[in-house]
């Protein structure tokens, strides 16, 4: 990226910041507005003829309390510039045309998500689609001609009167409208009336999850559940759509998932992912990779010796592509079509996120990111892979001063190898004490790697530049690590998370560096669980913060939107045995908590329900334990707006300055000459 590209990305971050909202006194390193400003770079898109890559940028806007997502180009030899503007809207899911001459992306112009297209050679978009109930994905047509997409049903005639006459209710599990496939020529001009679409799925008794074409357009591959509900997706099966006849005929039908259909260059085969019939431990099992003949037989595993679940998939006229996770690092795979061995096609840079191949396999666009890095985008070719960043995106923390980051291991209470991410100060000297931070991830089927930025509305990058480490670890359950490392919390959750969390403090203390009297814990979700479970189960730690973490799980049974996740770790209900429930709920040991806690939750979260953060808080109250519940009023499982998660980081940061440093920190409402 040329010198005026990255000034021009950089204008681009910093005039999005807050006026009056840039004070932060007293707190070193960059400003927790400059961390939430930072531009991310995902979603690669590459052109046929391989030269061009279309990928999204991610910016705060913080006039309109948002995070806009628009597309951009890089063309080869060239400095990327921005594709699309959305007025209070954002733009996402780049797509190009078979010829190379147009993207098609999806965006919210308007009340709902439409399609659009663009020239890649620039110019105004124009919407394809006028959808009143919005556009769900979309997919080319080899012939570039058509375009396949998703929309929900419209509201019924009955549904409207029910409305009329009786006001607005829902039955759980009842109410919702089926999702299906819909055809619509891709010719439209900008100023053209919008192209009639037409329905190419029409039943009531399922919902069209995803779909892909098959090389000669002739038919479409679809995944096919009962309902578009949540829990739905693991009775998902593969069938053939018929696009001129409209008919389908089932390929897999098996219990348990089975989807995501991506067909073979020669339109022969379908690969696709399967829980191979498990509906009892899908949660925490690999997840298999099948491929079968489209005229129907026998299935066939591929990459049986991979012990991960994997990311995105590319099959080529080159070989089968996936991404997978291998410890703290994820690389591109070559998976054998015919079942045998899957070899490492790529190992750099060591994270690697999403990937996109050209028609013919030649060239990958990807994203990646490193420790030192923030996620580029990557061209690179399948003969001879040496990826070549395309972006710049790492130039807006050029002047910012980092501490590092480095792999740790240590053995847990039960002689499991445990790893984490142990973050350090610029200045870091093992002949000194520090305070200590651990930040729990979620999922629990997360992972945390080494980078130089982390933090999500915990503000880790201020806490190094005031002198403490951070450890971030890989607790039994997480991705990278296998299947049977992510089964070790199954009838253990909480328990066994607790070792893995404990034993790694235990292992810093012993080097000496780690002043025990001041010590932190916090996470988001499962780490907002085993951090409430920590403050009533140790008191290690000085403060601690649950965000949007579980208390009780019999609260949260009964409450989620996933009730499998809760039945699939305990292997149980909690009528079937109340007292795994209670040996894995915080709330059991509520009478021994001591350590002052933070809580933070979404007003609407669906995931895990607002009612565990009131019922640690009024648990917590009764006990005389410092706490302070703050509700996150109109969001769901996360902070998604820049304000809201400024207001979150400044939470965490008062709550551990008054317990760690004795601070009494108010919350700035205006610039009080901080660093912007």
């Amino acid at each position: 990226m040329s010198y005026t590209a990255r000034c021009s990305l950089l204008v681009l971050v910093t005039a999005t910041l807050p006026r009056g909202l840039t004070a932060q006194a007293e707190v070193p390193g960059p400003s927790f507005e400059r961390v939430i400003s930072l531009a991310s770079a995902g979603s690669p898109a590459i052109s046929p003829d391989g030269r061009t890559i279309a990928y999204t940028v991610r910016t705060a806007d913080w006039k309109q309390n948002r995070f806009d997502t628009e597309i951009w180009l890089a063309r080869e030899s060239e400095a990327p510039f921005q594709l699309t503007r959305t007025p209070d809207g954002s733009s996402t899911s780049p797509s190009w045309s078979p010829d190379g001459q147009f993207v098609a992306f999806l965006a919210d112009r308007g009340d709902k998500q439409q399609i659009h297209l663009i020239r890649a050679a620039g110019g105004e978009a124009w919407t394809l689609t006028d959808v009143a109930e919005g556009v769900h994905d979309f997919a080319w047509a080899p012939d570039g001609r058509r375009i396949a997409f998703t929309r929900s049903e419209p509201e019924s005639d009955a549904d409207k009167k029910r409305k009329e006459r009786y006001g607005d209710f829902a039955v759980e599990d009842a109410d919702y409208r089926q999702r299906h496939l819909w055809l619509i020529s891709a010719s439209r001009e900008a100023g053209d009336t919008a192209p009639t679409p037409t329905r190419l799925t029409d039943d009531s008794t399922f919902t069209v999850r995803n779909f892909a074409w098959s090389p000669d357009g002739s038919r479409l591959a679809v995944e096919l559940t009962p309902d578009p509900l949540i829990n739905s997706r693991m009775h998902a099966d593969v069938s053939l759509l018929d696009v001129a006849t409209r008919t389908l005929r089932p390929l897999i039908r098996t219990p348990g998932y089975d989807g995501r259909p991506i067909w073979s260059p020669d339109g022969r085969w379908v690969l696709f992912r399967s829980d191979d019939g498990d509906t009892t431990s899908n949660y925490y099992r690999n997840g298999k990779l099948f491929t079968v003949p489209a005229s129907g037989g026998e299935r066939r595993r591929l990459a049986a010796d991979l012990d991960e679940n994997v990311g995105d998939i590319a099959w080529t006229p080159t070989g089968i592509y996936v991404v997978a996770w291998r410890n703290a690092k994820r690389h591109v795979f070559r998976v054998d079509p015919n079942g045998g061995p899957t070899r490492l096609f790529a190992d750099s840079p060591p994270v690697i996120g999403a990937i996109a191949f050209t028609p013919d396999g030649r060239t990958v666009a990807l994203s990646g990111a490193s420790p030192t890095t923030l996620t580029e985008i990557y061209r690179a070719t399948a003969a001879r892979y040496r990826p070549v960043a395309v972006t710049a995106m790492t130039d807006q923390i050029a002047d910012w001063t980092l501490g590092a980051s480095e792999m740790i291991a240590w053995t847990s209470q039960d002689g499991a190898r445990i790893e984490g991410v142990l973050h350090t100060p610029r200045d870091f000297d093992p002949r000194r004490r520090y305070p200590l931070f651990v930040e729990i991830h979620g999922g629990p089927t997360g992972i945390d790697v080494p980078t130089p930025v982390t933090g999500y509305v915990y503000p880790v990058l201020q806490w190094l530049a005031k002198g403490a480490l951070v450890l971030r670890p890989n607790y039994r359950g997480s991705a990278g690590y296998g299947e049977a490392f992510r089964a070790l919390n199954v009838r253990n959750l909480g328990v066994g998370d607790a070792w893995d969390v404990l034993s790694g403090v235990d292992h810093l203390v012993a080097q000496g560096f780690v002043d025990t009297t001041r010590m932190g814990a916090m996470g988001w979700s499962q780490g907002g669980y085993i951090s409430a479970f920590l403050t009533t189960t140790t008191r290690r730690f000085a403060a601690i913060s649950v965000g949007a973490g579980i208390s009780n799980w019999t609260t949260y049974y009964v409450n989620t939107d996933i009730h499998p996740f809760t039945r699939q770790y305990l292997q149980a209900t909690p009528w079937d045995d109340p007292d795994i429930y209670a040996t894995t709920s915080p709330m059991t040991y509520i009478r021994r908590a001591a350590t002052p806690t933070l809580i933070q939750h979404g007003e609407f979260d669906r995931r895990v329900p607002i009612p565990n953060a009131y019922e640690l808080h009024q648990g917590l109250q009764d006990q005389g334990v410092p706490t302070q519940l703050i509700v996150y009023k109109g969001f769901g499982h996360g902070i998604t707006k820049p304000k809201e998660q400024l207001a979150a980081m400044w939470h965490n940061w008062q709550w551990f300055a008054k317990y760690l440093w004795g601070e009494d920190v108010a919350l700035p409402l205006a610039d009080a000459g901080g660093r912007p």
